[in-house]
């Protein structure tokens, strides 16, 4: 354990000083191997493993540099400690050594012990060697059923690492899949977000699919809902290589959200029910945000409309105000369900365009400045002769705010 893979594990690169940690600390999880596998990161997440005061450590670096302290689990003593560039972990060690403690973790390869003050490394189970074949390989049945996340947990770290799963444990999975639904959604909704991140996530959502995992929370999805995220993937590396700025908008993340991105958007809408309305309790039920489910609703409703070519302006106009920001989300999944993008590239013109009035319109006048001159009072009516208006001016029939104002006064005469 010498040369650059130690380096990784090096205590210079803590966020805290070694000598604040015990003598019998060990560093176990996710860090000791991404250090073996020599993946770097640029935000360090560490775990420790304490035999006792676990909890007091924790606290104590935290108040020495000032850091932010969360108490995570008070019965299992386990606390978090934030740095601006690390989050660092401190759990006590579950049974009577270190040993014990990683028999009692989800795969092989997590389970890998190292302490920095002796650079000594465990690995009871042999995590060592799975990491060199790229194997994910389970510590027991009864540690999945546990915590039965770590079954949706196998498919995201084999996407991450790029690592298989091995035979057996695709077994166990298999057969422990029913066992999902004591997870709280939100977990799950997690494990899903990542899978749906990137290409390199769809034939694991797929293989989790196929274990039997995803069948509580997606009930409509069939073999040809998954055919269809890879299609939209595709999509995705199409529509990116001939306007930049579409693949830009993609990989956004979509607001107030932790990983959804645009393209997750539309990948989420291939699994639903095609549905708005049933797709929304779907959602919900995997407590996605209002943000998220109004993406997913709004692309499911609108799409079937670029099957038709020849919008007119105002039809356009209307399509483009009620797809807004999920525009992006909506043309991915057209495509992945196999809408040509010959069809859809006018539109997309427009909307890469920012001054395409069709897409982006530009206001003659604002609906204060219409109560005024019309006399009128706020009311739905208000925002009907707003968006005539606007549609006049797409059509080129009216110019200046003078033409609006007498544009929208002939329609309430009329």
């Amino acid at each position: 354990m010498h040369g650059s893979n130690s380096s990784n594990l090096s205590p210079e690169t803590y966020p805290f000083s070694l000598e604040l940690l015990p003598k019998r600390a060990y560093m176990v999880g996710g860090a000791v191997r991404d250090a073996m596998l020599r993946r770097t990161r640029e935000y360090l997440d560490l775990d420790f493993v304490l035999p006792c005061d676990a909890v007091k450590v924790a606290r104590k670096i935290a108040n020495h540099y000032k850091a932010g302290f969360v108490l995570l689990d008070p019965q299992r003593q386990i606390a978090r400690v934030v740095f601006p560039q690390a989050t660092v972990d401190f759990a006590q060690q579950s049974g009577e050594s270190v040993e014990t403690d990683l028999h009692r973790r989800d795969f092989t390869v997590n389970a890998i012990a190292y302490n920095p003050h002796t650079q000594e490394i465990i690995d009871p189970l042999q995590g060592r060697a799975d990491l060199e074949r790229c194997l994910l390989r389970m510590i027991s049945p009864a540690n999945l059923q546990d915590d039965p996340l770590r079954l949706m947990r196998a498919y995201r770290q084999a996407a991450q690492l790029n690592f298989s799963i091995e035979t057996d444990t695709q077994i166990a999975i298999r057969s422990l899949a029913s066992h999902i639904t004591e997870v709280a959604a939100e977990r799950v909704r997690v494990e899903i977000n990542y899978l749906l991140l990137s290409s390199q996530g769809t034939p694991w959502i797929t293989s989790a699919w196929e274990a039997g995992l995803l069948a509580p929370f997606f009930k409509f999805a069939t073999s040809e809902s998954f055919a269809k995220l890879a299609a939209v993937d595709d999509s995705a590396v199409k529509l990116a290589e001939n306007w930049q700025q579409l693949g830009v908008k993609l990989r956004e993340y979509v607001r107030d959200t932790v990983k959804t991105t645009w393209l997750s958007i539309a990948k989420l809408a291939c699994l639903v029910n095609p549905d708005p309305e049933v797709a929304e309790i779907e959602l919900q039920k995997l407590t996605y945000s209002r943000a998220e489910i109004k993406g997913v609703t709004t692309a499911l409703r609108l799409f079937p409309q670029l099957k038709s070519p020849n919008m007119s302006l105002r039809e356009q106009y209307f399509f483009f105000q009620e797809a807004d920001f999920v525009f992006p989300a909506t043309v991915v999944l057209a495509m992945g369900h196999d809408i040509l993008v010959e069809a859809i590239a006018p539109l997309i013109d427009r909307y890469v365009n920012p001054d395409d009035l069709v897409s982006h319109p530009t206001p003659l006048l604002s609906g204060k400045e219409l109560i005024i001159a019309l006399q009128i009072p706020a009311s739905p009516l208000l925002g009907k002769l707003l968006a005539e208006i606007a549609v006049g001016q797409v059509e080129g029939k009216i110019s200046t705010p003078a033409e609006a104002i007498a544009f929208a006064r002939h329609l309430l005469e009329g």
